[in-house]
């Protein structure tokens, strides 16, 4: 597939380089594809492009920028209509964490995701990649097995195609259902944050386990 990356920082170099090393091809987008382009040309089948061009020939659009930039992103990105954006942003607020907990500018009813498709109704948005670190993105091995990817959003063949991208990637998928379950998803950062502030490990994932 055709994959399109808004965001040039850890997260979308993670998955930029995770696509392109399970045969996708992709492009990288950035306010500034000056600045990347040496990384790029140590990659296989990734280029670097602005929003725009960086959506428009894209099967599938991720969204991996900071949450205050996600909707300016969107924009930058032209017409969206109909394509599937993989939505990896937390709205972390401008504010120091309490005692590891981060701030979000959102509430309990009204996520992040949930704006943006509001906002971008003819999008396909899918929640993924949110609730884990850069490094353990892409084929993360644990002794316990495959950890847990949580999803949501309203389209379901959309959620399908994720659930492929995320099978390749070594994750098994929890599908939590329409786009409100971000109200949920989202402050799954907010727990993983915990644990790497407060202990300083980066290493870990969440595993939903059932009977």
């Amino acid at each position: 597939m055709q994959i399109g990356i808004l965001g040039s920082g850890d997260v979308g170099q993670t998955l930029a380089a995770g696509f392109a090393k399970h045969g996708h091809t992709v492009t990288i987008g950035t306010r500034d594809p000056s600045k990347l382009r040496e990384w790029a040309n140590r990659q296989k089948n990734v280029r670097v492009a602005n929003f725009a061009d960086t959506a428009k020939s894209a099967d599938i659009v991720v969204l991996a920028v900071k949450g205050n930039a996600a909707s300016s992103a969107l924009k930058a990105a032209g017409d969206i209509s109909g394509k599937i954006v993989i939505d990896a942003t937390n709205p972390i607020a401008d504010a120091p964490p309490t005692n590891g907990v981060l701030k979000f500018y959102t509430t309990l009813d009204d996520a992040q995701m949930e704006r943006l498709q509001r906002e971008f109704p003819s999008a396909r948005f899918v929640k993924a990649f949110n609730s884990v670190g850069a490094a353990k993105m892409v084929n993360p091995q644990y002794k316990q097995g495959r950890p847990t990817m949580f999803i949501c959003g309203n389209d379901a063949a959309a959620k399908k195609t994720v659930t492929q991208i995320l099978d390749q990637f070594g994750w098994e998928t929890a599908d939590f259902g329409g786009v409100e379950a971000a109200r949920a998803i989202e402050p799954l950062c907010m727990l993983w944050v915990i644990r790497a502030l407060r202990e300083n490990k980066f290493d870990h994932a969440f595993k939903l386990l059932t009977s």
